[in-house]
């Protein structure tokens, strides 16, 4: 059978079952906020830099979700926007891909621009730990305008109506990189406020007014604009991080955020 095989297991997170379960295990241990997220942003770094932030944005999706999560995350490599079809590998065992749904989604299907690239792939193993019985709609972002989110939002919109599915949708990105903590905390923080009202032309105004380095503003754009259509009305920030929390190193840190739009 044709599948997306792991491609940063044992870089990005542990490729070890026993061990990678022990992790989760660990990260999702904090109480859950009381919110039903309709979408999400989590941080694809090594789960021990953002683990533990990307565990407290899945958190906020009740652990019994059973439906599809659209997964948006930004190409790396410059490739062009495009889904992915087969199942997707994990140490976990394999997640199957809602094939219906992608689709429906009516986006050019490219395997090999998938395989190695991690924004996605770092968020399937959560899924697979947390939510079983749930399916994936893997969908690499490569134009990140303003007018390509909108775009996609669309398209995932027409898929959501054709399908019937009950969907979360995953905004895959980390934050400012390689910036000062002070810096990194500054710019991301006048960015993510732009989320609270789901304002996302100001947002993305804010990035280009502060230069921030948010390597997936495109999927948080769609999944916002997705999810207000369908009757959100707010982002929440739960949790913000850098990797100078960890590395003591807050001279060049990476800024990791969890945001809930509800």
């Amino acid at each position: 059978m044709d599948m997306r095989p792991c491609s940063v297991a044992g870089m990005f997170y542990p490729a070890e079952p026993r061990h990678l379960e022990q992790l989760l295990e660990t990260f999702f241990q904090k109480k859950a906020p009381g919110i039903d997220a309709r979408g999400i942003v989590a941080p694809h770094a090594g789960y021990v830099y953002s683990g533990e932030t990307g565990a407290c944005a899945f958190s906020t999706i009740p652990p019994d979700f059973d439906g599809t999560f659209v997964v948006i995350g930004p190409s790396h490599r410059g490739y062009m926007t495009c889904a992915s079809a087969v199942p997707w590998e994990t140490p976990l065992g394999i997640v199957d891909v809602d094939t219906e749904f992608v689709d429906a989604l009516d986006i050019e299907i490219d395997e090999a621009s998938h395989r190695n690239e991690h924004s996605i792939e770092v968020q399937v193993p959560i899924i697979k730990y947390r939510f079983p019985r749930a399916r994936i709609a893997p969908v690499m972002m490569g134009d990140q305008s303003y007018e390509a989110a909108a775009s996609l939002a669309e398209h995932l919109l027409r898929a959501i109506e054709h399908t019937g599915r009950n969907v979360r949708i995953v905004a895959s990105s980390d934050f400012s990189h390689y910036v000062p903590d002070e810096t990194a905390r500054r710019q991301d923080l006048y960015a993510i406020d732009a989320l609270k009202t789901l304002d996302i032309p100001e947002f993305y105004r804010r990035l280009r007014e502060t230069g921030a380095t948010a390597c997936g503003y495109g999927p948080i754009a769609a999944m916002c604009i997705t999810c207000r259509t369908l009757g959100a009305t707010r982002g929440e920030l739960l949790r913000y991080t850098t990797s100078g929390d960890v590395t003591g190193d807050f001279n060049q840190v990476v800024g990791y955020a969890a945001i809930a739009v509800v």
